[in-house]
């Protein structure tokens, strides 16, 4: 027996809920079989910080003859889902007279094409970024309206670029001129907003409960998903199946965060583990773990991830790269910065490839999760050394159910705002939007 199912279907336990991956069960069908309901666009929104090694990365031909260049050479797979635009400007990005703060603005205007207010005091003023916007208009269709994750926390005051707040170089993601949103950059907190129960009476209650009897999330729900099984058809077991050992794999990786074995694990009563991995390529796969599984469930159809603060001086000595990012930025032309640079740029682009893995590896009304996205990754500033907001380095991956037609590089006429882009994915979401931002008009040859 396969029965009907609603989209919004949970598997619940103790302060656990569980939503469901798309299945052939929640299929509505029409007079002839067909399904009538489309599956749901989702936009995600990464981030990097100072900019690109534009040379390793723009592509020299245009269209869809084009060879992909060093930075995005770890994503080859993925050529024929990605579209590579060129041309496209952050004009809030500039100084327009305010002088120094290149690292600042251009986090505060990625997402907003606003010129954000210099200051460092509590009088900040940017604009509302696309996925707020869009939230706005589509939140409600889904438990969380928008998702915001990071690796670096950030602080929400004080000064952090030549007089303007670090809220500007901390987030990303505005809900109105003058509130920002903080990223999430706990995996814990994260999995737990995934899949807890809010609507239980006492939440912290039941994870408490859970915590201490050492049981996995699936524990709770087993009863619900077992009665689940009985009712849909084969493949949709296979699918709830695959789902659910998605989620426990997760967990366990919370649970041991630093990669021990059970038996290497001290043998004292161990609260589940807070924080973050000390290691950041270990932090920065469990969070896209954690958003493709809130793709997957429709839990949210609007995400945004920033791999670092704007400005960020981390050093990479996993690859090699124990200088600073921001200081290597700063090459002047030096060519073992650039080399360095361009080591780090290729190293975050191989790590976006382990999300869009997860996305292309699971299935919604017959195709890949990632059909149904559009999963722009870039920055604010072009070259790092010279703080230009033109040209800036973006890439976009998916094709919105059909709407864009990627396996392409476009380029645009010089000074084409990036907001023009914003316009269109708002129009693809069916949001009405005549204007966003700065924009001029929706970018054309997308589809």
């Amino acid at each position: 027996m396969n029965q009907r199912l609603s989209r919004r279907t949970l598997l619940r336990g103790l302060g656990a809920a569980l939503a469901l991956p798309w299945l052939e069960a929640m299929h509505v069908s029409g007079a002839r079989g067909a399904t009538t309901t489309a599956a749901p666009l989702r936009l995600v929104f990464l981030a990097v910080p100072n900019g690109m090694h534009m040379a390793s990365w723009t592509p020299d031909a245009e269209g869809a003859d084009f060879a992909l260049k060093p930075t995005l050479a770890p994503l080859a797979r993925f050529q024929a889902d990605m579209l590579v635009l060129s041309g496209l400007t952050l004009d809030g990005a500039r100084p327009h007279g305010d002088g120094g703060g290149d690292h600042a603005r251009s986090c505060a205007a990625f997402l907003t094409g606003a010129h954000p207010k210099k200051t460092h005091g509590a009088d900040i003023q940017n604009g509302v970024s696309i996925d707020q916007r869009a939230a706005q208009a589509i939140g409600e269709s889904t438990r969380f309206p928008s998702l915001e994750l990071g690796v670096d926390r950030g602080a929400q005051s004080g000064n952090c670029d030549s007089g303007y707040s670090c809220a500007y170089s901390s987030n990303m993601s505005w809900r109105t001129p003058t509130t920002p949103v903080a990223k999430e950059t706990d995996p814990t907190a994260v999995f737990d907003r995934l899949f807890g129960d809010a609507s239980g009476s006492d939440p912290a209650t039941a994870k408490s409960q859970r915590d201490w009897s050492r049981k996995s999330i699936l524990d709770f729900v087993a009863e619900d998903a077992r009665k689940l099984s009985r009712i849909v058809g084969a493949a949709d077991r296979r699918k709830l199946d695959e789902y659910l050992y998605a989620v426990r794999d997760v967990e366990r990786r919370l649970q041991n965060p630093e990669g021990l074995a059970p038996r290497d694990r001290p043998a004292v009563d161990l609260q589940r583990p807070a924080g973050v991995p000390r290691d950041f390529e270990q932090h920065v796969e469990i969070l896209f773990d954690l958003l493709a599984l809130a793709l997957q469930t429709d839990s949210t159809r609007l995400a945004t991830f920033m791999y670092a603060n704007e400005g960020s001086n981390r050093n990479y000595p996993q690859i090699g790269v124990e200088d600073g990012h921001h200081d290597l930025s700063h090459h002047g032309g030096d060519a073992g910065k650039l080399a360095k640079i361009g080591q780090i740029n290729q190293y975050h682009v191989r790590l976006l490839g382990h999300l869009l893995e997860r996305l292309t590896g699971v299935e919604e009304q017959g195709k890949p999760l990632l059909h149904q996205c559009l999963v722009l990754y870039g920055s604010g500033i072009g070259d790092g050394n010279r703080h230009n907001h033109d040209d800036l380095p973006i890439v976009v991956f998916g094709q919105a159910g059909g709407a864009v037609r990627a396996g392409r590089h476009l380029r645009f006429p010089q000074d084409t705002p990036l907001t023009n882009l914003y316009l269109s994915m708002l129009r693809m979401l069916g949001v009405p939007a005549d204007k966003f931002g700065d924009s001029s008009a929706a970018l054309e040859n997308l589809g």
